[in-house]
């Protein structure tokens, strides 16, 4: 039987626990945004460890995730470019302006805890990430959207920042100092032309980070927490629920080569029990839909995509990880960005998923 901490029943109480979180925040989120306006994206790889939210102490909803194997994006897939520009169309309707975090990660004590999705060839991700960034410039030119290439180091929860030429790098893990001016001489040094609002409005995930690690560092965390025991692979939108460490492989519906990205994804999870870092009785293949609109045809359409996608890692499964096929247990459903609840629409068993449609 898998522990309490695996399975279905697991995942449904942590997104329990998260959506009231998420209600409980929601003063807080407004006062924030009123002392922060700008709009805030991460662009990540589908690791279940790179939850920005808590690596920058940042209230939940406050950092807008797109998630896709190795934070492997281009603006030139279809779906992706069209959730993008509405991202970015909304804030600037409203005034705003528009950072974009365009991430890759490793760890800095051992490449194998580093990232899977670029065969832990950090430089390869970094480089990928310069060109997603450049792509945000071409396009949107310098101003009203600022994107920033920034790693992730997992074994402290580091951000590392880029400059604005790549060049200039600075690790928080190396930064004492956390003051108010402190902090602000040190972005203008790396963002020269960022706009006065962005820098102000960068400054707190900054300083929050910097007290993250030095929280990392005195808890002693053991590195066995650091390393890849995902037991989840999720496909969809609408995870920002699903950050506990170690947790989720998470695919994001953006890549036209989606089946691609299941299968790596699906590989890993099969390596995972091989190697017997999870329980392989509590293996979950878990797929979302969002949506906000409980009223119109925007909810019943999730619900369509959310048994679709399910279907789709299925069927890519069997025919290319059918080994994993015996341990998965399957949960389906769609997620409201308004409140984070995950609404289930299908869930079976390993035994139940075996049978024949």
């Amino acid at each position: 039987m898998p522990n309490s901490t695996h399975g279905v029943d697991y995942l449904i109480d942590l997104n329990a626990r998260h959506a009231q979180a998420f209600k409980d925040l929601a003063a807080e989120r407004r006062r924030y945004r009123g002392e922060h306006p700008t709009e805030i994206a991460a662009l990540k790889c589908m690791d279940g460890r790179l939850h920005l939210p808590v690596i920058t102490q940042t209230t939940l909803g406050i950092i807008q995730p797109f998630r896709n194997l190795g934070g492997k994006f281009d603006l030139g897939w279809p779906f992706f470019q069209v959730i993008i520009d509405q991202w970015v169309q909304y804030a600037i309707h409203r005034g705003r302006h528009c950072l974009v975090f365009v991430t890759y990660h490793y760890a800095r004590g051992d490449e194998h805890r580093g990232c899977r999705g670029f065969n832990y060839d950090t430089g390869a991700a970094r480089d990928a990430a310069i060109v997603l960034k450049n792509q945000f410039v071409s396009i949107y030119g310098k101003g009203a959207v600022v994107p920033i290439v920034c790693g992730i180091e997992t074994d402290l929860d580091a951000l590392i920042l880029h400059g604005e030429d790549d060049n200039a790098v600075v690790d928080l893990a190396k930064i004492k100092q956390s003051s108010q001016l402190e902090i602000e001489e040190l972005l203008y040094s790396l963002y020269p032309t960022m706009p006065k609002r962005i820098i102000w409005d960068m400054m707190p995930l900054v300083r929050g980070n910097i007290r993250h690690i030095a929280e990392v560092r005195s808890s002693n965390r053991p590195v066995a927490e650091a390393e890849h025991k995902e037991w989840v692979l999720g496909v969809g939108r609408g995870f920002d629920w699903l950050h506990a460490i170690n947790t989720a492989f998470i695919v994001g519906p953006f890549d036209p080569y989606l089946s691609v990205a299941i299968e790596t994804a699906a590989k890993l999870l099969k390596g995972n029990i091989d190697e017997g870092r999870v329980d392989p009785n509590g293996i979950v293949l878990l797929t979302s839909a969002a949506y906000r609109d409980e009223t119109g045809p925007e909810h019943l359409l999730a619900q369509k995509k959310a048994l679709f996608l399910s279907k789709f890692a299925q069927d890519i499964i069997k025919a290319k990880v059918p080994d994993l096929l015996p341990h998965l247990q399957i949960l389906t459903g769609s997620t409201n960005l308004d409140s984070r609840k995950f609404e289930v629409i299908e869930r079976l068993n390993a035994t139940q998923a075996l049978k024949p449609s």
